[in-house]
């Protein structure tokens, strides 16, 4: 991150949390109040963590005494809305991004000297219960020391409290600041930190306060395990027993092996397997499977979980080396089928509970590619007979995918990223279904009484989890609500039936100022939203899709909460500056948050905030050009990375077709050339150091984009990165992280890694470096890049990668093998020309610089002749910025 020099004149004279659980509903408001004591004006981040689920119902800033209050509008109409008012350069954006559990609300605006400047945001969630206990997450990330700090958290729970811990998530260094007070069915939780007890050493003028405020609590609970709560018009059923004895579970662990998960992700996901073998229970039943473009099983049918067979399949899975492609369909049908066969063989216990844990990290790259037919083929193997959990691994994994097959199929999914934490993670998500408590539960409520009943549960009841029922009381005058639930636990079917009095709820709920009169109808709201959410992801027919649809934006608007087909309008009171809080587009690309409030360098800009598109970590960088570590040059609609080798992604075919341009040190190939919108982009070539093979390979030295509209060049190299506006200059190096805008470009640099170039909304690209050793006798430093199909170019855009903007029409087929047999080839007719064409691998750096990705892709020879129009000799152009000149 750059420093400025007036960094330390930014003050936070306040940052308060301030949260309100009634009922497992939780209302959460993060505030931050600000100055600018600086003699410039400066760049203001709000930067906040929001638990995954929740939703955003609210947010306020005041700028100098302007106020913005927000409204949730459709979102295309937001967005015409808000690009309306972006058209008349007074527009500020805000949007959401993925992280590990949570998803990050930010905005950034320009804050003239001396202004104050007030942000506010209200979600609210349901807390939902993990191993016996409610756990309500706050991220406290301030940023920097603040002269007023609090975190307040009340808790209103009618059932009655256990218990109230505080664990130190925060670090030693607050030791006994936290104050509890518990009541019988009321707790209140205060964290107020002075400046002084804030700073990291005594001397210091950072903050301490950097991470989670976590609080848990338990209530009491009746023994039958079911609680029911109406309050004005709404009811809420919990149902937790406890004290039951787990079902034994058939298990069948599915490892994706591919060379993607090569290195550390390989490593934790071996740690966590042999601790979770390890907690197996002696009447369970289990089998391990491991993949890459091939499926081997340890064993072909389940075993029992002896101490003999855990060893030995600890061991197996140590000598597990990961390599090759991702045939995640024949993995799980190899799963299916053997619980399927056990089954019908009469092998399984009728009170036992079967399921499947798939852990990966990619996208498909072998056998069935199509994620729909590799849903619709898994649901019907699977027939509603047990549950497919999924443990996604990494920034790169297609979450969506696993979430809506793990949700078809009566199970979960968890995001787990590759990092320090991976096993810990892995175990935990483990931990949290590996004790199936109930085979069956069904909840009997008199029809008369009730409608619009939701249900938030797996099709199996989980330890240490939770079941919640709600729906509207239509009786006026009803005085109780009845309900029997029916459930088949390990040795006996359990009927229970569960009485609330509702005089006694509603005097209680009315006597307290700070329980919330609306948590009934929150609640339900909260349980509706995401259960259609999941039924849409599931939904047969388009037709069907269509309608959820329409059911979840007409409850996002009569509740006023951001859902994917929301998005929040944050005006002025003229109206004449809009903001908008939006979703990504592609939740798959998040990226980790960084710093909560933080400065951006003061480059000359003309406007006013950071649009949503100043976003890096939302722009969706599905195709780029980029390059290895022993050098090649890729592009994938696109990408060029390493030895010119471009990997050209074509979004209509769903193919990935690959060729290799050699040319000399110093030449400059034209990437993209687009009259229709003045965008330019070059790379000129580096040799190595010397021959090898009688071949001198050649890489991307420097990469020159012009946008002539804007009247703006930027020069990357392997030392620097510059901005050019006429006369007036900007450079950063390698060594700085921060950001550089211009006109409404960003150029954002991420320190020794990568550089992106985000041009308004309608076009981004990635530049990725690759260092070698210094000292190294061939190899040398060199750039790869990444293009999105995405980037509106112009039918006329033309370059190496540019035509491909205006898809061709590609047909492979005679697929045979080729002179060495793992090469297939294939006959590509493509452009009027018949080519022979190689399946084999490339790599895409963007998620392991080291090592890549492979990408699996049709080899076109002959430095892509008859796949790119003309010769390569026709994209040489003369200098870093100039236009091709057609032929």
């Amino acid at each position: 991150q750059l420093q400025v020099e007036d960094d330390d004149k930014i003050g936070l004279y306040s940052y308060k949390v301030q949260s309100t659980i009634t009922s497992r509903l939780a209302n959460t408001m993060i505030q931050a109040k600000m100055v600018n004591n600086a003699k410039r004006s400066q760049h203001i981040v709000f930067d906040v963590q929001v638990p995954k689920g929740a939703f955003i119902d609210n947010f306020t800033m005041d700028v100098n005494g302007i106020t913005f209050t927000s409204k949730i509008r459709e979102k295309s109409e937001a967005r015409k809305m808000y690009s309306q008012a972006k058209a008349k350069g007074k527009a500020a954006g805000i949007v959401r991004s993925n992280a590990l559990d949570m998803e990050n609300f930010k905005t950034e605006v320009n804050v003239p000297p001396g202004m104050r400047i007030q942000f506010e945001l209200h979600y609210h969630e349901m807390i939902r219960r993990k191993l016996s206990s409610y756990e309500h997450v706050i991220s406290v990330k301030p940023g920097r020391l603040a002269k007023h700090m609090e975190v307040d958290v009340r808790i209103i729970e009618p059932q009655g409290l256990r218990y109230v811990h505080v664990p130190n998530s925060l670090g030693d260094h607050f030791d006994g600041i936290t104050t509890i007070s518990k009541g019988e069915k009321k707790a209140h939780v205060s964290f107020k930190p002075t400046m002084t007890q804030q700073r990291k050493c005594p001397t210091c003028s950072s903050t301490a306060v950097d991470g989670n405020f976590v609080v848990q609590y338990d209530v009491n609970r009746e023994t039958t395990g079911g609680e029911l709560e109406i309050f004005n018009g709404y009811f809420i059923h919990f149902f937790a027993p406890e004290n039951l004895d787990p079902l034994p579970k058939n298990i069948l662990f599915v490892i994706d092996v591919s060379g993607s998960m090569w290195g550390l992700k390989m490593k934790q996901t071996i740690e966590a397997m042999k601790a979770i073998l390890s907690e197996l229970r002696a009447a369970d039943q289990f089998s391990l499977i491991d993949f890459n473009h091939n499926v081997r099983c340890w064993r072909d049918n389940l075993v029992s979980a002896t101490p003999a067979q855990v060893e030995d399949a600890k061991k197996y899975i140590q000598t597990i080396h990961p390599n090759g492609g991702t045939n995640i369909n024949e993995a799980l049908l190899r799963a299916t089928f053997i619980l399927n066969e056990a089954q019908n063989l009469g092998m399984l216990d009728p009170n036992s509970v079967s399921m499947i844990v798939l852990v990966s990290d990619g996208d498909p790259t072998v056998g069935e590619l199509k994620l729909t037919t590799i849903q619709k083929n898994v649901k019907q193997s699977i027939k509603d007979e047990f549950s497919l959990f999924c443990l996604g691994i990494g920034f790169d994994v297609d979450y969506d995918f696993l979430q809506r097959i793990a949700t078809d199929n009566r199970g979960m999914a968890q995001r787990i990223f590759g990092n320090q934490e991976t096993s810990a993670q892995m175990k935990n998500f483990y931990n949290q279904v590996s004790t199936p408590l109930l085979k069956k539960i069904q909840f009997n409520y008199p029809q008369e009484s009730v409608s619009d009943v939701t249900q938030s549960s797996f099709h199996n009841y989980f330890g240490g989890s939770e079941i919640v029922v709600a729906g509207k009381v239509d009786t006026e005058n009803l005085q109780h609500l009845e309900s029997i639930v029916t459930a088949t636990a390990a040795n006996a079917e359990l009927v229970m039936e569960t009485l609330r009095d509702v005089e006694e709820l509603d005097g209680f709920m009315k006597k307290d100022k700070y329980a919330d009169p609306d948590f009934t109808k929150k609640l339900w709201a909260y349980l509706t939203v995401n259960q259609m959410l999941a039924e849409r992801n599931t939904a047969p027919t388009a037709a069907l899709k269509r309608n959820i649809t329409k059911s979840i934006l007409q409850m996002s608007l009569d509740h006023h909460i951001v859902t994917p087909f929301t998005a929040m309008l944050i005006e002025n009171a003229e109206k004449d500056e809009i903001m908008l809080a939006d979703q990504p587009k592609d939740p798959r690309r998040g990226c980790c948050p960084g710093q909560c409030l933080r400065l951006t360098p003061n480059a000359p800009n003309n406007n006013k905030g950071i649009p949503a598109w100043a976003n890096a970590t939302a722009v969706p960088v599905s195709f780029m050009p980029e390059q290895r570590s022993p050098p090649v040059s890729s592009l994938s609609i696109n990408r060029v990375d390493n030895d010119p080798h471009f990997i050209i992604h074509l979004p209509k075919s769903q193919r990935n077709i690959c060729f290799n341009i050699n040319s000399e040190p110093g030449k400059i190939l034209n990437l993209v050339s687009d009259p229709g919108t003045g965008v330019v982009v070059n790379g000129q070539l580096v040799g190595a150091k010397k021959t090898e093979n009688k071949k001198l390979n050649t890489y991307f030295g420097k990469i020159g984009f012009y946008f002539k509209n804007k009247g703006l060049k930027v020069e990357i190299t392997t030392e620097t990165i510059t901005l050019k506006d006429g006369s007036y200059g900007i450079t950063l190096t390698w060594s700085d992280t921060g950001h550089i805008i211009r006109k409404q470009l960003l150029i954002s640099v991420k320190k020794e890694n990568n550089v992106t170039i985000t041009v308004g909304e309608e076009m981004s690209f990635m530049i990725l470096l690759h260092r070698v050793w210094k000292n190294h006798p061939v190899n040398v430093d060199f750039l790869g890049i990444y293009i999105p199909p995405e980037n509106q170019f112009s039918p006329a855009a033309h370059g190496l990668i540019g035509q491909f903007a205006s898809e061709p029409e590609v047909y492979i087929h005679h697929q045979r093998p080729g002179q060495a047999p793992e090469k297939q080839q294939a006959t590509m007719e493509v452009k009027g020309n018949k080519l022979t064409v190689t399946r084999g691998l490339q790599k895409d750096y963007r998620t392991d610089r080291v090592l890549g990705t492979d990408v699996q892709c049709w080899f076109v020879h002959n430095s892509g002749k008859g796949f790119i129009d003309g010769h390569y000799k026709d994209y040489l152009v003369p200098h870093l910025y100039s236009f091709l000149k057609k032929p």
